[in-house]
C-alpha cells in the first residue's frame, strides 16, 4: 500500500467515524469556528486539568477534510500541556503550508495523514480550521474564528 493511500484511508475513517464527537458538558472553555468559503462550522471543547488538556471533543459540519482534522485534533491534544499543543500547532501549520517542510512525520502519528492537504491549497482552510478553533478556546477568545 502507498503511503498516499495510508493517509487518505485515515481522513476517510476519521471523517465516517469521527472520534469525540458530540458537545463536552460541562466545558471549561470552548470556541466556534467557520470556514465561509467552503461552509465549515465546527465548535471545539475543551477541559483542563491545570495546564493539561484533559479532554476535547468538537461539534459541527464541514467537509471531510475538516471532520477528519478536527476528529484527529481530539485525539492528538489530549493529556498535551499548552506548550506541546503549541508546539503540535506549529507543526501542523508548517506541514499544511509549506512544501518543503521540515516536520518529522513519524513524531505526528495519524496527524501526518493531513500531510496530503497542502497539494491542495484550497482545502488547507479546511484542515486548519480546528486547530486555530482550539487556540481560541485555549485564550478563551469571545469571537468566532472565521479562516477567511
Amino acid at each position: 500500500m502507498d503511503l498516499k493511500d495510508l493517509y487518505r484511508d485515515v481522513i476517510v475513517d476519521h471523517n465516517r467515524h469521527p472520534r469525540n464527537f458530540g458537545p463536552l458538558i460541562p466545558a471549561d472553555t470552548q470556541a466556534e469556528g467557520h470556514n465561509p468559503l467552503c461552509g465549515d462550522r465546527l465548535t471545539v471543547y475543551v477541559n483542563l486539568d491545570d495546564d493539561r488538556i484533559r479532554e476535547a471533543r468538537f461539534e459541527g459540519s464541514g467537509c471531510a477534510i475538516s471532520i477528519a482534522s478536527a476528529s484527529l485534533l481530539t485525539e492528538a491534544v489530549k493529556n498535551k500541556s499548552r506548550a506541546e499543543v503549541q508546539a503540535l500547532f506549529d507543526d501542523i501549520h508548517r506541514l499544511l503550508t509549506q512544501h518543503d517542510a521540515d516536520v518529522d512525520l513519524a513524531s505526528l502519528g495519524k496527524l501526518a495523514a493531513l500531510s496530503g492537504v497542502r497539494e491542495f491549497p484550497a482545502r488547507v482552510k479546511c484542515a486548519s480550521l480546528c486547530w486555530h478553533t482550539l487556540n481560541a478556546a485555549l485564550e478563551r477568545a469571545a469571537k468566532p474564528v472565521t479562516t477567511e
